[in-house]
């Protein structure tokens, strides 16, 4: 029976680099996620927290028409009945809180400052997995870390460490951005045991649309702002297509493939460090899409990025191979 089980074990690691890739197309999808809201938010009145009610009231809705497609995947019920008070609190936490203050952030900071501090979920997954299931972080994963962090705040500043530096406005925006590191980071370690029960897509499904309906309800609430989702006659199209956008490739095929990815990778610190990318692609697609040029700076930027991810995983093989 040992045999069997490190079989399977070695058989399950041998494709481990297929929820690596999950991961990573995930992370393309979050690199473009503060554009399509600034696009948003610079075209029409929609303010960051009713764009994170539009973005995840839909995309749950998404996951749950995608799930229900699925003939493995259509039970949702019993996971709720099994962990209704669970799949909520990560819904109230991991979802609408995370996201309401990483929307809202934008709407105080600027999105290289926002990206800068978002792109530590990394670490925060590193520590809270320590704490919470208690698997160290290794000095590998500490260098490389702070390497990439190095790196990414090279990348988004273009060399200017000062860029940083903002006034009050800017400090609350970079706060909300450390909230949401934080609560996302929660939310990815501490819900992967009912993904490993359940399924990522019936999982994902099922907190991303109860995140949305209690965004909804407390944007309303709290800023007055009730999103009519029926009325789209005030929304111009560039705005109509950047919503689309944001739902579906942004949120509904993102965040299965990125929250999924992570719960199947063997090692969800070293998959989180991925995300340190989230930057890198974007650059990528700056330069692809819209022609825009990169400074040494953020060369020298992307090397370092690359090569702390780079060396963190060779390290880490080795290791595993001895």
């Amino acid at each position: 029976m040992i045999q069997t089980t490190n079989k399977n074990e070695s058989a399950w690691h041998r494709h481990a680099w297929i929820a690596y890739l999950a991961v990573f197309i995930g992370v393309i999808g979050h690199a473009s996620s503060e554009f399509v809201a600034k696009i948003i938010s610079n075209n029409s009145t929609i303010t960051g927290p009713e764009i994170s009610v539009w973005r995840f009231f839909f995309g749950g809705i998404g996951l749950v028409i995608v799930s229900l497609m699925i003939p493995s995947s259509r039970d949702l019920v019993t996971p709720i009945k099994k962990n209704g008070m669970s799949l909520m609190l990560f819904s109230l936490f991991g979802v609408a809180s995370a996201y309401l203050f990483f929307h809202w952030s934008l709407d105080y900071a600027t999105v290289p400052q926002v990206a800068t501090v978002v792109t530590t979920i990394p670490i925060f997954v590193g520590l809270i997995n320590l704490y919470a299931n208690k698997v160290s972080i290794g000095v590998a994963k500490i260098i490389s870390g702070l390497g990439a962090v190095f790196g990414v705040i090279l990348l988004v500043t273009d060399g200017a460490l000062l860029a940083l530096s903002g006034d009050s406005s800017n400090l609350i925006g970079i706060f909300m951005a450390i909230m949401c590191a934080f609560f996302m980071s929660g939310y990815l370690v501490l819900i992967k045991p009912l993904i490993k029960e359940f399924g990522a897509l019936r999982i994902t499904a099922i907190t991303l649309f109860l995140g949305g309906f209690i965004l909804w309800i407390g944007v309303g609430l709290l800023f007055g702002r009730w999103v009519a989702f029926w009325d789209f006659s005030d929304l111009a199209f560039t705005v109509m297509v950047g919503i689309i956008v944001i739902i579906l490739y942004n949120t509904t095929l993102t965040q299965w493939l990125w929250i999924g990815g992570l719960a199947a990778v063997p090692d969800i610190t070293r998959g989180s460090y991925l995300f340190f990318l989230k930057p890198v692609v974007a650059a990528f697609l700056s330069v692809t899409f819209l022609g825009i040029s990169l400074s040494i700076w953020q060369v020298f930027a992307i090397l370092i990025i690359c090569s702390a991810v780079v060396t963190e995983a060779l390290i880490s093989y080795y290791q595993q191979k001895k």
